[in-house]
């Protein structure tokens, strides 16, 4: 008689998804907009702990709050930054990073954040790392007035490695159409305001793991003086979240005060301010107009990484920048820092060649 064989045995456990789907059901909940969230009409039925609907429905212009709404939308992930968590064992932070790698990126538009949906792919069902991922999720959701309506989970045993996962994250937003901050009213004698990041964030880990665990041989539970902790506590610092300083700061500004945004990710201060720039227009940024963390001196002496690497690949302290009048410039630094957000006037617009100068 042949084998027999059934879901559980190929790898997925029906009897777990529905733990994980039980336990992450609150995370969710505390996260919605009950005004806008539209729920399913009738209540879950599988096995009771379902989710309802086949999709989430949202309320995107509730009592015509907007005149012209444009729909903003981005995804992204969080990168090797996931291995330095598997390492330590530690899963509640990075779904931080997953949720402000996008919604960092959305209110670069001036857009006002609406939903988020998150995807995660594992090799076997786990309901603690899930509620745990989905635990930083809902957090930063929360943060940044984000109504987190729903995701999936993939189980693909053939296709990770124990003790190996992936996460991917996607928000949507919308903002008036005359509205929009793109960078086409950047002019020369703007000034340029770096807000202070909380770290690394979520980029250049695959140089971070490198430097620090292969060329130093460190281990997570190593502690380094200098910086205050254990290596593996740095390094899984989460990424700021700029969400609601940002809407704050366009609420409280005029209309044309600000004249570009941008999130400073992979390609450091070059290649993100570089973005937003119109033809004919450059960026020049003073190197020792802000504090940089101590975390970057560490691994740039650790590695032997030249300085144009790092600010090449690091935010190098500066996580998001504000283009504006310069005219508002001292406006704008003192409504960040009313929200606890460290900011510095770090440089000018000129003009020239599309670019960014550090000097």
């Amino acid at each position: 008689m042949s084998e027999q064989w059934d879901y559980k045995k190929a790898g997925l456990d029906l009897a777990k998804y529905e733990e994980t789907i039980a336990g992450i059901q609150p995370l969710l909940a505390r996260t919605q907009d009950k005004s806008r969230v539209i729920p399913p009409p009738f209540p879950p039925r599988r096995g009771g702990k379902g989710v309802g609907g086949f999709a989430s429905l949202f309320d995107l212009n509730p009592g015509g709050r907007y005149a012209n709404p444009v729909l903003v939308t981005c995804t992204d992930g969080v990168g090797s930054k996931l291995k330095v968590a598997c390492l330590v064992g530690k899963f509640d932070t990075v779904g931080i990073d997953l949720v402000a790698m996008s919604v960092n990126d959305l209110i670069c538009t001036g857009g006002e954040p609406l939903v988020f949906l998150d995807y995660i792919a594992m090799p076997k069902d786990d309901p603690e790392l899930s509620i745990a991922l989905l635990k930083g999720i809902s957090d930063a959701c929360v943060e940044s007035g984000c109504s987190l309506v729903g995701g999936e989970t993939a189980i693909l045993p053939d296709f990770y490695a124990p003790g190996d996962f992936d996460m991917a994250g996607f928000a949507a937003g919308v903002v008036e159409r005359d509205r929009v901050i793109d960078g086409r009213a950047i002019r020369a004698g703007d000034a340029v305001i770096g807000l202070a990041s909380s770290g690394i964030h979520s980029n250049g880990y695959s140089l971070v793991r490198k430097i620090v665990f292969e060329a130093a041989g460190l281990k997570v539970t190593d502690r380094v003086a200098d910086l205050g902790g254990t290596v593996g506590e740095t390094l899984l610092t989460p990424t700021r979240l700029y969400a609601k300083p940002i809407r704050a700061l366009l609420a409280a500004t005029a209309p044309t005060a600000v004249h570009g945004l941008a999130n400073i990710t992979g390609g450091g201060l070059p290649d993100n301010v570089s973005r937003i720039l119109p033809p004919g227009k450059r960026v020049v940024v003073r190197r020792r107009s802000w504090e940089v963390p101590p975390v970057f001196g560490w691994m740039q002496k650790l590695g032997n990484v030249a300085d144009a690497e790092m600010f090449r690949v690091f935010n190098m302290g500066v996580g998001f920048v504000v283009v504006c009048d310069p005219a508002a410039a001292d406006a704008v630094a003192a409504r960040l820092a009313a929200d606890g957000i460290p900011a510095w006037r770090i440089g000018e617009v000129t003009d020239g060649d599309v670019g960014v100068e550090l000097v």
